[in-house]
């Protein structure tokens, strides 16, 4: 009985250690391919809100958790924000023709929403481009669709709010019928970039955003409420 037990236990042992291993190496072997694929879609994002650039380089400098504290200082931000990546956009000549912000709000009616936005050196929203999204199909899902994110292209930076009707003010943006939040949580976020880019404009420079994080932090962060989905 007792050399059953050790041999059952041996046997247990060998399936666990042949499975970790298995599981290492297809781990090992998917890494690559799905790097990739996260890096083509970035691309493909970067590119689509910002079709004029032919390069796009990391900021130098940047301080994800300056920039979150400047976004979540910002008017008309209710929301829970993190801004987490910030890339200069180049021309063919090689020249600052603005940014692309990525911005990750943790308001969704689903969860994380993940979005890249392009602002040029103007102050004009070329619009955004989601990358990561779990919201409800044929709800907050449209988010993605060309008639609620059109209402963010070419337009200049600023605080933005959301109506259930048809906007009354350039600052207005119509929600999604039936997904106020998910309207929202996009609407907050965007306006979090939009703080973010005019910190940027205003220390100078594009290279520190941290002259503007003193007055981020005597900011308060005010909650709104949100409607059901």
């Amino acid at each position: 009985m007792k050399n059953q037990l050790v041999k059952d236990a041996l046997v247990l042992t060998v399936i666990t250690l042949v499975a970790g291993l298995a599981l290492g190496f297809v781990s090992e072997i998917t890494k690559e391919p799905i790097a990739k694929a996260e890096a083509a879609a970035l691309a493909k994002a970067y590119q689509s809100v910002f079709a004029d650039a032919s390069e796009f380089e990391p900021l130098e400098g940047f301080d994800a958790d300056a920039a979150t504290q400047i976004g979540l200082a910002a008017e008309g931000n209710e929301g829970d924000n993190q801004i987490t990546d910030c890339q200069v956009a180049k021309d063919k000549d090689g020249n600052d023709i603005g940014y692309i912000i990525t911005v990750t709000t943790h308001d969704g009616y689903g969860g994380d929403i993940t979005f890249s936005m392009g602002v040029t050196n103007e102050g004009v929203m070329n619009g955004y481009s989601i990358t990561s999204i779990d919201e409800t199909p044929g709800l907050g899902m449209k988010s993605t669709e060309e008639a609620f994110y059109s209402q963010f292209e070419n337009i200049p930076v600023g605080a933005y709010t959301v109506t259930k009707t048809s906007p009354a003010g350039e600052n207005e943006i119509e929600a999604i019928s039936g997904a106020t939040i998910t309207s929202r949580s996009v609407t907050n976020g965007v306006n979090a970039g939009m703080a973010y880019f005019e910190a940027l404009e205003n220390a100078g420079s594009g290279d520190d955003a941290d002259a503007s994080e003193e007055s981020a932090d005597e900011s308060t962060e005010e909650e709104g409420g949100e409607s059901d989905e």
